[in-house]
């Protein structure tokens, strides 16, 4: 049977390493994502048999028999792709109880782009099927990034200083407005919002009409969404997407409802929130507890904003807020690769860090994100004076300080021993 990913022509990710290291180690691995991220490629390169189940062949035929029978849509050579798993629920627990059955590492491959209420699925799998997050390319896998400066390396203290070339303001901006989007690679830049819009209508109209059975409203998710994108990248409460969305509009949404829909949003992996950072800091400064928001994309933002790389330029702050994005959507998907987890910080004295990445040693490392390279220095002193402040009031202070930049031209150290690194040379 042909396969859908030609090995030839496969762009590599960056997870990719991790799922063999999964494949080693569980009966199955299951990679969760938004929609159109490269997911059944990557899993479909990593398989040996696939079953998709979405496949529309014979009245989706597929689907049909995944329902009679989910066990014997599992036989075929391993490790074996089954596409959308969510689609057919019971087909968790027949991956479950194979895993236990044949007692092997690497059977399976699932891969679901949203996540179905627990009814129906009698097991969570865990020890037999191991999950992964997947994202929308990175700058680095698109081919945007020149990869000379490795986070890992990075965050180790270690970096060699180097002239890594001029950055066009406007390549920088056509990199948000396209998104990390496969499908989106090629296409030309004032087309490129077209994607993101179709994956929104289709959330709304397909998508998000399924998960659950039950009919929302979409002109009140759109409301929401669209608030959700003037707030990216900031700690905004649910009470301030309501005052926004009654400011902007003359509909109203109570707090219920946006709580629902958010929950929606959340488990088809449209919002990929950053959680706040204080578990190794222990200072008796108080830090708040509010999440970054953020799509998973920022081109999803961009499009409900009817944003263009010559609108983003001329409102820089904006573009600033969706760069942000970018960046630490880049950073999540270099720093899982070797195990770290990225947060954001904030306390009550009002000193926020842009990104904590913290590593599996317990080490912390503190970075600053700025659009224009005129904003090095004083992202740079801010970093300083928190990290003094810091270990001023009993915590422990970031091992590593370093300002991702748009603008600049070179990776190097400062005086101040604070690290300067473009995001078009950074991989993982």
């Amino acid at each position: 049977m042909k396969k859908t990913a030609d090995k030839s022509e496969y762009k590599p990710r960056v997870i990719d390493e991790t799922v063999k290291k999964y494949l080693a180690t569980f009966g199955a691995v299951c990679i969760e994502g938004p929609k159109w991220c490269g997911k059944t490629w990557t899993s479909s390169y990593h398989s040996n048999s696939e079953f998709l189940i979405g496949n529309p062949a014979n009245n989706f035929q597929n689907r049909a028999l995944a329902e009679m029978s989910p066990s014997l849509v599992l036989e075929g050579e391993t490790p074996r792709l089954i596409d959308e798993w969510q689609e057919v629920t019971s087909i968790w627990d027949a991956v479950r109880y194979t895993v236990d059955q044949r007692a092997k590492k690497g059977q399976f491959i699932l891969t679901g782009s949203s996540t179905p209420k627990r009814k129906g699925v009698l097991h969570s799998g865990a020890g037999r099927i191991g999950k992964l997050r997947m994202r929308t390319m990175s700058l680095y896998e698109s081919g945007d990034s020149s990869g000379e400066v490795s986070l890992q390396e990075l965050c180790n203290g270690k970096i060699t200083p180097s002239l890594t070339g001029e950055v066009d303001l406007r390549n920088l901006a056509s990199f948000v407005v396209r998104g990390g989007w496969p499908g989106n690679l090629n296409v030309p830049i004032e087309n490129a919002s077209l994607l993101p819009q179709s994956y929104l209508d289709a959330i709304l109209d397909d998508d998000s009409q399924r998960i659950d059975g039950k009919k929302y409203d979409i002109s009140k998710m759109r409301l929401l969404l669209r608030s959700l994108a003037r707030n990216e990248s900031t700690t905004a409460t649910n009470k301030k997407l309501l005052d926004d969305i009654k400011e902007i509009g003359d509909e109203t949404i109570d707090s219920d409802t946006v709580t629902t829909y958010l929950d929606v949003f959340n488990r088809l992996f449209l919002l990929d929130n950053q959680l706040p950072f204080s578990t190794n800091i222990r200072s008796s400064v108080r830090v708040k507890q509010a999440e970054k928001r953020h799509f998973c994309d920022p081109a999803l933002a961009c499009a409900l904003l009817k944003a263009t790389p010559e609108r983003l330029i001329g409102d820089l702050e904006t573009f600033g807020f969706l760069f942000e994005a970018l960046v630490e959507r880049d950073l999540k998907i270099y720093a899982e690769s070797f195990g770290a987890s990225v947060y954001h910080y904030q306390d009550y004295n009002n000193k926020e860090i842009d990104a904590v990445i913290e590593l599996e040693n317990g080490k912390w490392c503190a970075f600053e994100i700025k659009l224009g390279a005129n904003q090095i220095d004083k992202a740079a002193s801010d970093l300083v004076s928190l990290r003094d402040s810091i270990a001023a009031n009993g915590g422990i202070a970031p091992s590593v300080l370093c300002v991702i930049c748009g603008m600049s031209n070179a990776a190097y150290i400062r005086p101040d021993g604070v690290f300067v690194v473009p995001i078009t040379a950074l991989k993982n």
